[in-house]
């Protein structure tokens, strides 16, 4: 496919632009003639020319409304479309930020709308929507925890990361000056408990757990864990990345965790990709509420306001009130489908993951054998055994299906893992499909493995060489 600069051709264009009436000025005097350019490099492209070349573009791309996106850990479930009509609303989208609170009631009226119904589904005792993912709420989380220590006059350093966590984790922690040490898992893929007492002391801040964890497992021994962690003084931090498996089923505040950190881009649609847009909301138990990043938004009789009467908070995280667009969305993701629809979201989606676990398990090593909840994780070692098929293989051939690829490589604790996650969204068509094609593959493995290694085929590129694209990468087009 051409580049927009190769199909340019002089004096073709898109508009017929009037002349100015506006009087010409030398402003070589105001700017400086280093930033000056008497002509602009752009491509010259009639209108249909410019429409077919872009439309072209699009169809290159892969989407969750194109097809089945079983990305692990990243709920690509589908964004319904009332969503994206209630968040174009022109009372939304043309408010500026800054506009004072007596012009924005409506939209403080619906964050703090969306702060209640997230305290109720998770059972924190307060929320803030200022983070603006998933990784930024982690952080804030620990900020949170870290300024609690300081107003008790205590100093601890350390902040427990299971194996099983998501890999911003340890960053978090590390940003905010702690030490991060790893607790191991057991065999049944849980916290291994008699590794955590051996670490477990006064020295400890947190543990943040991911739960369900990144093999798809619920933690067993939950209560147990936030036990162990309160009698030491520690705080229990919950990744609530994975809240798509439990919404409706149970609370995290109910569970022992003082800060849960979720993520509105995920578990209430508005896929995420390419950079955002996000939203990470923190919430905390009542002794932690006095900590939370300023404004906060609060009710005063019938107005809402913006207020930074807080003196023991950590500050503000954030330029505005968080990402609104996707505020929205998440509000009217709960608000259409109500109690009822949300546990059902959490029931099939842990359903639909473990039907493919079960159809797949004859055919790709399974690590832990147990019931899952919204995600399976698979291993492509008996493939590298047999055929030295590789799970990069095996994700590069399932595009040729038509598939997106599955998470691969992670978690780090499972070799040559294939973490899938089909969402609550996907009919039992879709799901016997794709496991039709993974079926398919696990028999090239072994029928023709070279077909795998030289995979894909369907694409405008063939494989890359990655390790070369990391290194030195293209990224920018240059003029011969």
């Amino acid at each position: 496919m051409e580049l927009i600069f190769e199909i340019s051709k002089p004096g073709r264009a898109t508009t017929d632009i009037p002349q100015s009436d506006v009087p010409e000025k030398d402003i070589s005097a105001i700017i400086d003639a280093r930033y000056l350019r008497d002509e602009l490099d752009l491509p010259e492209v009639a209108e249909i020319d410019l429409v077919r070349h872009y439309t072209n573009l699009s169809r290159r791309n892969f989407g969750v409304d194109l097809g089945f996106y079983p990305l692990g850990s990243c709920t690509m479930k589908y964004n319904p479309k009332i969503n994206e009509t209630v968040a174009a609303f022109p009372e939304f989208t043309c408010l500026h930020p800054y506009a004072p609170a007596d012009f924005a009631q409506g939209n403080l009226q619906l964050m703090f709308s969306l702060q209640q119904l997230l305290k109720n589904i998770f059972g924190m005792a307060e929320f803030t929507l200022q983070p603006a993912a998933g990784a930024h709420g982690e952080l804030t989380g620990v900020m949170v925890i870290k300024k609690y220590y300081e107003r008790r006059g205590e100093k601890r350093g350390i902040v427990l990361i299971p194996d099983t966590a998501h890999g911003t984790n340890p960053a978090s922690g590390a940003l905010c000056g702690f030490e991060t040490v790893t607790l191991r898992s057991n065999a049944d893929g849980g916290v291994d408990i008699e590794h955590l007492k051996s670490l477990m002391d006064e020295t400890v801040a947190a543990l943040m757990l991911t739960n369900p964890n990144t093999l798809g497992l619920f933690e067993r021994n939950i209560e147990q864990v936030a036990q162990l962690v309160h009698d030491r003084g520690g705080l229990l931090y919950g990744d609530g990345a994975n809240a798509n498996a439990f919404l409706g089923k149970t609370r995290p505040g109910d569970l022992g965790f003082d800060v849960i950190q979720l993520n509105l881009h995920k578990t209430f649609s508005t896929p995420h990709g390419g950079g955002g847009p996000g939203s990470g909301p923190v919430g905390v138990g009542s002794k932690l509420v006095d900590f939370l990043p300023v404004p906060r938004i609060v009710k005063d009789a019938d107005k809402y306001k913006l207020s930074e009467n807080f003196p023991h908070s950590i500050g503000r995280v954030r330029a505005f009130y968080g990402n609104f667009n996707v505020i929205v969305k998440a509000y009217t993701y709960i608000r259409s489908l109500g109690a009822e629809g949300l546990t059902r979201a959490a029931e099939m989606a842990v359903l639909n993951a473990n039907y493919i676990k079960e159809k797949l398990k004859p055919y790709y090593d399974l690590p832990y054998d147990r019931v899952c909840m919204h995600e399976c994780v698979f291993s492509g070692k008996k493939q590298v055994a047999e055929s030295g098929v590789h799970t990069t293989d095996i994700a590069k051939r399932l595009i040729d299906f038509g598939y997106h690829p599955p998470t691969i490589y992670f978690p780090l604790i499972v070799p040559e893992a294939i973490m899938i996650e089909p969402t609550e969204t996907e009919s039992v068509e879709t799901l016997d499909q794709f496991c039709d094609a993974m079926i398919a593959i696990a028999r090239e493995t072994k029928e023709n493995p070279q077909r795998l290694k030289d995979a894909p085929f369907s694409t405008p590129v063939r494989r890359l060489d990655e390790v070369l694209a990391a290194r030195k990468p293209d990224v920018a087009w240059k003029k011969p």
